[in-house]
């Protein structure tokens, strides 16, 4: 019997890294998953994307955890197409019940030279991590409520979102802003949607060792790491798990009387 049994996840940014983590995590303690990745670049953001390859391999380790796993193709930033995905995999696998509202990206100031090139990069990162949640919350809102069964939504944040935190380009200041702004759509949420049972909340991570740090044009380097995120405990990086870890925590019964929470998860940096 595993703690999530009979539940199902709609969880954004699952292509890979930390959407990836809680995909499997969740699924191996009984939770079907309903994994959405945008499976396309982005032409601001200066890595790629996650593939379609990508999402079927997270489908593939869900199953391979023996629960049943919907995959969709969309963007966060349009609603009509995360509704689509959610009603896929609502009419698949009977539900939702969990909510990890986790799709990001990171933006490098290295290659902004205009003020148009900062206000797209802007637009971006506010476009994916504070609008995209909102539309991931406002999708799911409808179904968490009508099925009477309660649930927890869960949105990814960062240190960014406890601290000031950019290098005054646009992509940076947006990602910072976004982190910001999430808290307030969670506590905001909590309270509309508390009466029904459902919670919501923030995970804050330190920098995760996924590939949005790791890549050539990421600013995040470990000189850099050191210098923003002053961290208390002996902790380099985390992994994608250890954040899956303090979610599987924060959407399961033993955090009934958790919500809108602001979890930081970053080693004492917000000290």
């Amino acid at each position: 019997m595993g703690q999530l049994d009979g539940k199902v996840a709609f969880i954004t940014g699952a292509g890979r890294g930390q959407g990836r983590a809680h995909a499997g995590l969740l699924a191996e303690h009984g939770a079907d998953v309903i994994a959405v990745d945008i499976c396309a670049d982005i032409p601001t953001v200066p890595y790629p994307m996650a593939t379609e390859d990508d999402l079927a391999e997270t489908a593939r380790l869900v199953e391979a955890a023996g629960r049943r796993c919907a995959t969709a193709v969309a963007d966060v930033r349009d609603i009509g197409a995360l509704q689509k995905a959610l009603d896929h995999g609502i009419a698949r696998l009977g539900g939702v019940d969990i909510v990890l509202a986790n799709a990001g990206v990171l933006h490098s100031d290295r290659t902004e030279t205009t003020l148009e090139q900062a206000a797209e990069r802007w637009a971006d990162a506010v476009g994916v991590m504070l609008t995209g949640v909102f539309n991931t919350l406002k999708v799911a809102q409808r179904p968490l409520v009508e099925q009477g069964r309660g649930g927890a939504i869960v949105i990814t944040g960062s240190t960014a979102g406890l601290k000031g935190m950019t290098d005054g380009s646009g992509g940076m200041s947006g990602y910072n802003a976004a982190k910001h702004g999430v808290v307030g759509l969670a506590k905001g949420f909590a309270r509309l949607l508390g009466p029904h049972g459902v919670r919501v909340n923030v995970v804050h991570p330190t920098a995760v060792d996924t590939y949005m740090i790791n890549n050539p044009h990421s600013p995040m380097t470990r000189a850099s790491d050191a210098q923003a995120l002053a961290r208390v405990l002996p902790v380099d990086r985390l992994q994608p798990v250890d954040v899956s870890r303090a979610i599987l925590w924060l959407v399961s019964d033993a955090a009934f009387a958790v919500t809108g929470q602001a979890l930081a998860l970053d080693a004492g940096v917000s000290l």
